[in-house]
């Protein structure tokens, strides 16, 4: 596994931590804990973040997550959003929550999908952003 992939059980198992992470504690720092802990406490499944440092300019972190049904995405990204802005962080930007397959929530510094198990098997996000980018590039060279 990519080392800027964090990932955790659905027992609530901690967050490996990611091999290359820096100790300072940034903002993105700060909303990516919220976010990991929002999920966690709401039941999410399956939840991964990936580290985006080096692979895209959107944002620091990205986060994927599943809920058990369309109501429980559409539940866990409202407490989500609700939380995000509770905290300081401003209003989060979100995207298809109406049909609660793939909620998209922009935090700014960390982006968060939040799917149903089966849109999120047939969309398969985190194999595509986890992709060691540096390894690419040299084997294309």
């Amino acid at each position: 596994m990519d080392p800027s992939v964090q990932s955790q059980a659905k027992t609530g198992a901690p967050i490996q931590t990611d091999a290359g992470s820096k100790t300072s504690h940034t903002k993105s720092d700060a909303l990516l804990e919220l976010v990991l802990s929002c999920l966690d406490d709401d039941k999410a499944e399956d939840i991964v973040s990936i580290n985006l440092d080096g692979k895209s300019s959107m944002a620091d972190h990205m986060v994927i997550a599943s809920g058990r049904s369309g109501r429980h995405v559409g539940a866990v990204a409202d407490h989500l959003t609700r939380k995000i802005k509770e905290a300081g962080f401003g209003a989060a930007r979100v995207e298809g929550k109406a049909q609660s397959d793939w909620v998209l929530i922009d935090g700014g510094d960390v982006v968060i999908h939040i799917f149903r198990p089966e849109v999120r098997e047939f969309y398969k996000l985190e194999t595509m952003w986890s992709a060691d980018v540096s390894a690419e590039r040299i084997a294309i060279s």
